[in-house]
């Protein structure tokens, strides 16, 4: 029996991923805005304190995994203050708790899209760690429709760079946690729903992300990557990005691994 902590976990992949660990008998520990164990908002400092505050108290103290789930895909400031400040919060107030575990492990959702073109301003402010001049890049591309899109593909992009700057460090392998990130493509969850309504809107997504293994997936699949990651066969993936897109990072990138 292992604890993990899942935040995003009353909907889409995070909720899919803490009931099949649930079916496996593992503890979860929801965080969410609502319908969780925990109830917390990861927008801003005080309710990503609250959030590991409460994980702690409902814990006692002690998990084996962590998996940061929670993310928003709407053109706003908003999400560039969850999908990667929330993120690394998670992952940093939450580590503490990993201590005493005989398998730790973490991870975070990336994405696909962080192969697209970022916003270099506001990647850098990301990755910086200025989460005021963040939310003010955002909230100028939010104003643009042409730039607004460009958001939660810097996140994204930013999430999977913290990991890889991360991962080796002495906090994180040094302490024997393998910290990763998964990159879902196009899933089918409540988050990309408006995306999804129509064939012909479907068909749109599709050419922007092409995913010719099996087509866009169910959350199930990111759930069963998610659980081996966290799971106690894990024990050298270390700072990696590991694309579960039915073939878009190949139909983008290419030959091109490095």
């Amino acid at each position: 029996m292992r604890t993990y902590v899942i935040t995003g976990a009353a909907s889409g992949i995070g909720k899919t991923t803490a009931q099949l660990l649930r079916e496996r008998e593992h503890t979860v520990i929801g965080v969410d805005l609502h319908d969780t164990e925990v109830t917390a908002d990861l927008s801003n400092p005080v309710g990503r304190a609250s959030m590991v505050a409460d994980v702690a108290a409902a814990s006692g103290g002690h998990i084996d995994a962590i998996v940061a789930c929670a993310g928003l895909a709407s053109p706003t400031v908003a999400t560039a203050r969850v999908n990667f400040f929330g993120a690394v919060a998670t992952l940093d107030g939450l580590r503490p708790l990993l201590t005493g575990s005989s398998a730790p492990r973490a991870v975070v959702i990336s994405s696909m899209a962080s192969l697209f073109p970022p916003d270099d301003e506001l990647l850098h402010l990301f990755l910086d760690g200025d989460e005021d001049g963040a939310a003010a890049r955002a909230e100028v591309l939010a104003g643009d429709e042409n730039l607004s899109g460009l958001i939660y593909g810097t996140a994204k992009r930013a999430l999977a760079l913290w990991v890889r700057r991360h991962a080796a460090l002495p906090e994180w392998a040094g302490e024997g946690i393998p910290l990763n990130a998964v990159a879902p493509g196009i899933i089918d969850t409540p988050m990309v729903a408006d995306f999804l309504a129509t064939e012909e809107a479907k068909q749109a997504v599709l050419q922007q992300v092409p995913m010719p293994l099996n087509g866009i997936a169910q959350p199930i699949v990111v759930a069963r990557l998610l659980s081996w990651l966290t799971s106690e066969e894990n024990t050298h993936l270390c700072g990696q990005v590991v694309f579960v897109d039915g073939g878009s990072d190949v139909m983008i990138r290419g030959e091109s691994t490095w």
